[in-house]
């Protein structure tokens, strides 16, 4: 059986066991990205809705549901209020599950629920996720000599994707070449694709000599971003009307 198919059949299992319909399936982290190692692990990231009576509970289930982890697989997913709340609250993560382009299923209904959450999205909230995803890469991982080139894409991808939107306003795109046509400083581009040629050919846990144009980059956009964040406006849309009613309009299902 390949990996897509033991995944659709992990996903069938978890609406059997757990009385609950998947509304959308990706996959979520370096492969939606597009910067896999040989040896990554598959991140399967799923939003569900439960019956309706269980929304009416004093005692209600779990929100979250942590299917499994291992050497291959990472399966875990978000019931449907929680998914809501988040996208209201502009939470950057689920904006790139949303995008992922790695669909494994999904439903007229989330079709629905994508459209809305557009209304949602926050700019100052995404810039702020993607500066703190880059700094603490940066603070955590990139100090020494000999760094994970892994590391490197978890800096660069959020602060270019800030840079993404900066200019154009909207949620960045998921894989990571798409985000590359932005333009930037030739000799940044040459050492990405440098980076992104030895980054195939490594596994998750090779160390490799720091890329200094890369480093100083990282460096100096981690503050930049900082600055930027700090003086957005706050976008967030506090009108919960559209949510609403597409939760009571899916649970009703």
């Amino acid at each position: 059986m390949n990996i897509i198919a033991q995944i659709n059949e992990k996903l069938d299992q978890i609406e059997r066991t757990e009385g609950v319909r998947i509304l959308h399936a990706v996959e979520s982290g370096s492969r939606a990205w597009g910067f896999a190692s040989p040896d990554s692990d598959y991140d399967v990231r799923f939003v569900y809705v439960r019956p309706k009576g269980d929304y009416l509970r004093l005692d209600q289930p779990r929100d979250v549901i942590e299917w499994q982890l291992d050497e291959v697989l990472d399966i875990n997913g978000w019931d449907l209020k929680k998914a809501l709340i988040q996208f209201a609250k502009g939470n950057a993560t689920l904006f790139e599950w949303s995008g992922s382009p790695i669909v494994y299923r999904t439903t007229d209904e989330w079709a629905k629920i994508k459209d809305a959450s557009k209304q949602y999205f926050s700019e100052k909230a995404a810039v702020y996720h993607y500066y703190g995803t880059a700094n603490s890469t940066l603070q955590e991982y990139l100090q020494g000599d000999k760094v994970r080139y892994k590391k490197y894409f978890y800096a660069l991808r959020p602060l270019l994707a800030a840079q993404y939107i900066e200019k154009y306003h909207t949620a960045p795109p998921v894989l990571f070449d798409d985000i590359l046509k932005l333009a930037l400083p030739e000799d940044l581009r040459q050492a990405i694709d440098e980076l992104l040629e030895v980054k195939k050919r490594s596994t998750e846990g090779e160390e490799h000599q720091q890329m200094p144009v890369i480093k100083r980059f990282i460096e100096s956009e981690t503050v930049r971003l900082k600055e930027i964040a700090d003086n957005l406006k706050d976008d967030h849309n506090r009108d919960l009307t559209v949510l609403n009613r597409i939760f009571l309009e899916t649970i009703a299902e």
